[in-house]
């Protein structure tokens, strides 16, 4: 079900809608445009919610990940090394 109401939007704003897709599918255009936004804010707060990353749990990226990555590709070829004798 549809409802009217009263929305304030500036002159160039409407002026964009209307070049883009026609002042007789201004309201189409813009309830779409909407519901985007509120599926994007909803995923937002839903990822705000998540447990977030807390540094002090990941001690070992303290020095930054790019570091820690070389340093277990660096273990990884020092145990390949061995365990192949090359």
């Amino acid at each position: 079900m549809n409802r009217r109401t009263h929305v304030v939007l500036s002159e160039q704003l409407v002026k964009e809608i209307d070049t883009l897709v026609g002042s007789r599918q201004r309201s189409g255009f813009i309830a779409l445009a909407v519901e985007r936004e509120l599926v994007r804010r909803r995923q937002l707060k839903a990822l705000d919610q998540l447990v977030a990353w807390d540094e002090k749990d990941h001690p070992e990226l303290k020095q930054g990940a790019a570091k820690y990555v070389r340093k277990l590709r660096r273990e990884y070829d020092e145990h390949l090394e061995k365990a192949t004798g090359r």
